[in-house]
């Protein structure tokens, strides 16, 4: 009988520990699988929204990669572009989709447009490689539209990851300037730097050729 009720008190209080925590147990255990079921659903969300994007930067990268487009071609590009910077924002596709937009915008003769597209990757982007592809590309816009004092100031934010192409365009823009000597020194700086990194780099050669050219003739 002691054996009895024992075992009679020790279920009389598993029962009264029970109705005191029992309620807090349970949604504890329903937050935590609640919990672990949201965090499966927001990473398959994410997974898919990761594969949209991909999806369309992979349409958008056929369509710039043809050969002159027609007219419907080149607006389904700009929609591609519109959803991918709308819909996925903040994401690589995003930047990689101006970057795209702002060549097809030059090829298109719409100057403007591709201004817009490199300012944006330039002031919005986490991604100093590609922020300093948009600064080379957003400098020789400045170039073509004769403001080459611009230029240099946007090439000061190119990272040393683009320093070939940085002295490149730096060159460029001082012989714009009629600045000879700093022209020279630009493009010698790029030569040295491309040989140094076994990068390839076309034209700067020729650059000095000429300025040795302009030289003789004056």
């Amino acid at each position: 009988m002691a054996e009895l009720r024992t075992e009679e008190e020790q279920l009389e209080a598993i029962k009264r520990w029970w109705k005191q925590n029992g309620t807090s147990l349970i949604a504890g255990v329903v937050i935590a699988a609640a919990g672990v079921f949201g965090w499966n659903t927001w990473q398959d969300y994410q997974a898919s929204k990761a594969e949209a994007a991909s999806l369309r930067y992979q349409q958008l990268l056929d369509l710039a990669g043809r050969n002159g487009l027609d007219e419907p071609a080149r607006q389904r590009a700009n929609e591609l572009v519109g959803e991918i910077t709308d819909e996925h924002a903040k994401t690589l596709y995003a930047d990689l989709a101006r970057l795209l937009d702002a060549r097809l915008a030059i090829d298109a003769g719409d100057r403007e447009r591709a201004r817009a597209a490199l300012e944006t990757v330039v002031e919005e982007s986490k991604r100093g490689y590609l922020k300093g592809l948009a600064r080379l590309r957003l400098a020789r816009l400045q170039l073509a539209a004769g403001n080459a004092e611009t230029a240099l100031a946007t090439l000061e934010g190119v990272p040393e990851s683009l320093a070939v192409l940085r002295a490149d365009v730096r060159g460029d823009a001082q012989h714009a300037l009629g600045h000879v000597e700093l022209a020279r020194e630009a493009w010698h700086h790029a030569l040295t730097l491309a040989e140094q990194r076994d990068q390839p780099l076309y034209g700067v050669q020729l650059k000095l050729d000429d300025l040795g050219t302009e030289e003789a003739m004056l």
